[in-house]
């Protein structure tokens, strides 16, 4: 296994590419806030926000939220510039009861909002299905939580769509995608965590094109009059800095530590998304504290070593309670679970030693494989 020279993201991450002196674009990216004109940026987005008011017959723009942190600094943003904002949620059948209380927060600070839930017994499927297929617990959910909110906005003719973090920046997509504007189909599906699939790629006997409606996106000639942009490019996105203003405005935490990863305020709104974190572990040998860790590293709240040693100490963070849940969403025994994670370990940095699995060159040398 390889690793950037500067945080500790493997190369075995998607989209990963380090470059001749062994750094990682998502620290190069991170790099260059230091040069960029943020005022400048700032300027830019209420020229957009200008824009979509004009354009408004209601609605001035559309702002896709969960329970988690980043989207109440989203609707705080935007309501800071007078925005008249509509928020919409995909409801997880995962949720969790501190993400319901931070998404009644989040209305009281004065948005409508539309919470979109899906059949149950159609997304157990369709999660199975993908789990099954390419080991992945949530592309049901990135489906859903990209496109429900860009047909509402069709329906509603919102003129502007306004996401957080750019996933392309923050962990090292190409200059060309980073650039804020704009969330496209292209985008999605390289950044949309959706393995380079639509939903019209799920159609079966088992999955009907009516049941899979909600994951279906509008066309791109629907969307021409729709403007989808991520405040990450105009203001400089750290988490320690939407956690202050969301804490500012009513957000709540967890109480017991970090379910996974190393920030107890980040995927508390979902008992299943710490699976998709999980999963990672299988299939490229790291997990959410790898992705976080290398963000403390690039804004200089730790050091290599010093992520390192979290990483020892830490361990991979199975989460067996949150499996136990999805096990008994999606009608599955657990044996059967780790049985169709194990089909996705990626055998090109796995090796097999007796009845253990390693990875030759792992980041912690003593690393203590189970």
């Amino acid at each position: 296994m390889k690793y950037c020279i500067r945080c500790i993201t493997p190369v075995s991450r998607p989209n990963m590419e380090c470059d001749d002196t062994g750094v990682c674009r998502a620290c190069l990216s991170s790099e260059s806030k230091s040069v960029i004109d943020w005022s400048e940026r700032q300027a830019a987005f209420l020229e957009v926000v200008n824009n979509a008011k004009a354009l408004s017959g209601g609605y001035d723009c559309l702002v896709p939220v969960s329970g988690g942190k980043d989207s109440t600094w989203q609707i705080v943003q935007c309501l800071e510039v007078g925005l008249n904002p509509l928020a919409v949620t995909w409801k997880t059948p995962g949720r969790t009861s501190v993400g319901q209380r931070n998404l009644d927060n989040l209305v009281t600070l004065g948005v409508d909002h539309v919470d979109y839930q899906v059949n149950p017994n159609v997304e157990k499927k369709f999660m199975l299905e993908t789990l099954r297929r390419v080991g992945s617990t949530a592309l049901p959910m990135h489906l859903a939580l990209f496109n429900i909110p860009l047909t509402i906005a069709v329906r509603f003719k919102i003129p502007l769509v306004v996401w957080g973090e750019n996933s392309a920046f923050e962990y090292g997509g190409p200059k060309e995608e980073q650039t804020g504007f704009r969330l496209d189909e292209a985008w999605l599906r390289r950044y949309g965590v959706t393995h380079g699939t639509t939903a019209k790629d799920w159609v079966s006997d088992q999955l009907t094109e009516k049941e899979l409606t909600p994951y279906f996106g509008p066309t791109a000639r629907e969307l021409t009059n729709v403007l989808a942009v991520f405040l990450g490019y105009y203001f400089a996105w750290d988490p320690q800095v939407t956690l202050r203003t969301a804490l500012a405005h009513g957000f709540e935490r967890r109480t017991e530590g970090p379910k996974t990863g190393y920030y107890d305020y980040a995927d508390i709104d979902d008992d299943f998304i710490s699976i998709h974190h999980w999963l990672k572990w299988y299939k490229f040998g790291m997990t959410r504290l790898f992705d976080n860790l290398s963000i403390e590293i690039r804004e200089g709240r730790c050091s290599r070593d010093e992520a390192i040693d979290i990483v020892r100490q830490t361990g991979e963070q199975r989460p067996l309670d949150d499996i136990e849940r999805f096990c008994q969403f999606t009608d599955i025994s657990c044996d059967q679970f780790f049985k169709i994670a194990e089909t996705h370990r990626n055998r090109d940095i796995w090796v097999r030693r007796g009845d253990t699995w390693t990875i030759p060159g792992f980041l912690v040398p003593d690393w203590e494989w189970t």
